[in-house]
């Protein structure tokens, strides 16, 4: 039998430089080619998006971004892998849905009809029903609505119900952004433009319709094909830590694809797309900047071979999630974040030499110019982000 193929460190690094678009040769020309690069963009962070999307488009400025989740829409936030956030392509949004969201949504209406049952107040499923209808017709009458407008002009959504009642948790809670979550977890509604800037949360709602029907098997073969196409060689433990599936449909979808196995360095066996096993040519030298929870950054439950185990302790917070990276030619060696003056600051954890510290130095100036004025503040702050904006 002969051996298996062996793909290095160095390796799998130029894949990362080429295939996420991070490589200023691989740069993309459409948002919704970034996000396919990637397969998904982490979205639970406004920022995150914008931030992750211009350390791989050729050019444009936040607008470029805005237009394609608000005009074209040619890039939609769903509730999808891992119950997180995400931003996907439209094109790509039915088969997300599909093998993914619609759990999330089935989930997500068994919660809240417990919690409707257990309040006491006669909430059931048929009130529900109701209160949603009710807050589609309200966002087809007034148009783009906020939550808070929502709750105004729908009666329903100002009900109050009780939440674990007589245990110690017990807490009084509103059921508007529980049943909007569930009409958006749905696909019934999507999010549009906030109010503020584009790094701001407060999202208006407007009614849409549902994506096409795909069958959830077909659709998690799709995902685990495009995943790794951009993330491979990678390993089943890694596909179902970043789809949060059972492991029996990441087996099966795997199964679906016919993926190659492959040797690592340290001895792994891990998989590739089929055919996926020739060489990659190293791109030229690149330096990023990207945001907390960047899919780079998260692709894989195993990062070591762009990750310094060393650094976890400063780049990470407490419950796991990765802040703000420095990166070079595919390896992370550093942190950065924003002070209340605006100035983008960084601390290299890694000496990689005099060349890339000046390419570092002028992304983090090409940085600190898209941004302009507007202010980043991670919603997950780790130990460095604090440190340097202390």
């Amino acid at each position: 039998m002969s051996a298996l193929p062996l793909i290095t460190v160095a390796e799998r690094r130029n894949r990362l430089g080429r295939r996420h678009r991070l490589a200023p040769s691989a740069h993309a020309d459409a948002v919704s080619e970034v996000a396919d690069a990637v397969v998904a963009l982490h979205a639970t962070d406004a920022a995150t998006v914008f931030l992750s999307a211009r350390a791989r488009l050729a050019e444009g400025g936040p607008t470029v971004i805005e237009k394609a989740l608000y005009e074209d829409v040619s890039l939609v936030r769903l509730l999808s892998m891992r119950n997180t956030l995400f931003a996907v392509s439209t094109d790509l949004a039915p088969y997300v849905y599909a093998s993914t969201a619609r759990g999330v949504a089935l989930k997500e209406r068994r919660t809240l009809l417990k919690h409707l049952q257990e309040d006491g107040q006669g909430l059931d499923a048929d009130w529900l029903a109701r209160a949603e209808t009710a807050t589609l017709d309200a966002l087809d009458t007034g148009g783009p609505a906020t939550g808070s407008q929502l709750s105004a002009a729908v009666p329903a959504l100002r009900r109050k119900i009780t939440v674990g009642r007589g245990k110690k948790y017990e807490t009084e809670t509103g059921v508007a952004t529980r049943v909007i979550r569930l009409l958006a977890a749905d696909g019934r509604i999507r999010r549009d433009r906030p109010r503020g800037s584009w790094t701001s949360s407060q999202y208006r709602w407007v009614h849409t319709e549902p994506w096409p029907a795909v069958p959830a098997a077909e659709a998690r073969a799709e995902i685990a094909r495009r995943w790794l196409r951009s993330y491979g060689p990678a390993t089943e433990a890694d596909l179902t830590w970043w789809t949060g599936w059972t492991l029996t449909d990441v087996r099966k979808a795997l199964a679906a694809v016919g993926p190659d196995q492959v040797r690592l360095e340290d001895g792994t066996l891990a998989l590739v797309s089929p055919g996926d096993t020739g060489s990659v040519s190293a791109p030229e030298p690149w330096a990023a900047f990207l945001p907390g929870l960047d899919p780079s950054s998260m692709g894989w439950a195993d990062r070591s071979f762009h990750l310094d185990t060393a650094h976890r302790s400063v780049l990470f917070d407490y419950a796991g999630n990765i802040g703000p990276t420095v990166w070079w030619n595919g390896e992370i060696v550093g942190g950065w974040a924003q002070r209340a003056d605006g100035e983008i600051v960084w601390r290299l954890l890694a000496d990689r030499g005099r060349t890339a510290e000046e390419a570092i130095t002028a992304e983090a100036a090409r940085l600190g110019r898209w941004v302009g004025d507007a202010r980043i503040t991670p919603r997950f702050r780790t130990p460095l982000e604090r440190e340097l904006t202390a």
